[in-house]
């Protein structure tokens, strides 16, 4: 099981030995594992260069486990950085053979992967080979394209990759949605909101853009678009859909009202899900309150505001200040 890490058979019983017992001397843990003396020194000395396992200061002899939880953690987490710098390093090989051939051939142009997993990895791959732009857009329906990887959207973040997504409303009712967006958000995304995106899609560095290619229900596949007349109609696809969404709004900037009659942190939570088009029955379900309740909140900041449409809500809250532009 721990073969992904680098140990052998012997390794891995060894230390899953010592993690039971505490503590132990070699002859007593070769004779537990049947193993010969010099092969269990050998196995202890390869956990202790890996900091799996150590001498014991305080009974000389003794070999004691390292806490599994922080041993394990960081070796993981080297594999894992050490096997996304790989797939970087193959997504920006591919593209740099693509760039120097002549004149690529017409099925160089798009690419077709099959399978669940096949099509998770190589949207990963396009997202962590992005260097400048990735624009996506966003269905309600099961994510066989596009979805939230916090990782590596953070990573991005911090290699200055802009993010610019158009969601279809629904997103944001099913669960968690609100709560990704505001992730998003936080890291500097760019989000818009419409009633229907046409279709999942995502475009990396405005040269590579992926979009799936069977219906629901049948096994998953996608269509990677390379430099292309087919690729600037999928970048205009987006850009219409981007101008036609609105901005979402989630989060407020505080209020200078607010102890003075102002409103409150569950006021302007209301006020910026609705601004985001959501219902009165959304937001109260996602903020676990009655419908009635929130009603009455709406008619109260309508009120505070000296409105009667909450069309004019929604243009006071911005001259206001209430939630963020």
């Amino acid at each position: 099981m721990l073969g992904a890490i680098g140990l052998d058979e012997g390794q891995e019983s060894a230390y899953r030995a010592l993690v039971a017992l505490g503590a132990a001397e070699v002859p007593d843990l070769a004779h537990r594992l049947t193993l010969p003396v010099p092969q269990t020194e050998r196995a202890l000395r390869h956990l202790e260069r890996h900091g799996l396992a150590a001498r014991s200061s305080a009974r000389p002899g003794r070999w004691v486990a390292a806490p599994p939880g922080v041993a394990l953690g960081a070796l993981l987490t080297r594999q894992r950085h050490e096997l996304e710098q790989a797939e970087l390093a193959a997504v920006l090989l591919a593209e740099k053979y693509r760039a120097e051939a002549a004149e690529p051939a017409v099925h160089d142009l798009v690419e077709v992967v099959t399978g669940a997993s096949a099509v998770a990895h190589r949207f990963r791959q396009l997202r962590l080979g992005a260097t400048e732009e990735v624009c996506a857009l966003v269905t309600g329906g099961p994510r066989a394209v596009t979805g939230s990887d916090d990782q590596a959207e953070e990573r991005a973040a911090v290699r200055g990759v802009a993010y610019r997504v158009v969601l279809e409303r629904e997103v944001l009712t099913q669960p968690g949605g609100i709560r990704e967006a505001g992730a998003a958000l936080a890291r500097g995304e760019l989000i818009r909101v419409t009633d229907r995106v046409p279709t999942k899609l995502v475009i990396a560095d405005r040269s590579l853009a992926m979009l799936p290619l069977t219906p629901r229900g049948a096994e998953p596949a996608a269509l990677v678009v390379h430099a292309s007349g087919l690729l600037e109609a999928l970048r205009g696809l987006f850009e219409a859909s981007w101008r036609e969404a609105l901005p979402l709004i989630l989060g407020s900037t505080g209020c200078a009202e607010e102890g003075a009659g102002g409103p409150d942190a569950v006021d302007l939570e209301i006020l910026t899900l609705l601004l985001a088009g959501m219902t009165d029955a959304s937001v109260a379900k996602h903020l676990e309150l009655g419908l009635r309740t929130v009603q009455r909140r709406v008619k109260g900041l309508m009120e505070l505001a000296g409105v009667t449409t909450r069309l004019q809500l929604g243009w006071q809250a911005y001259r206001r200040g209430w939630v963020a532009r």
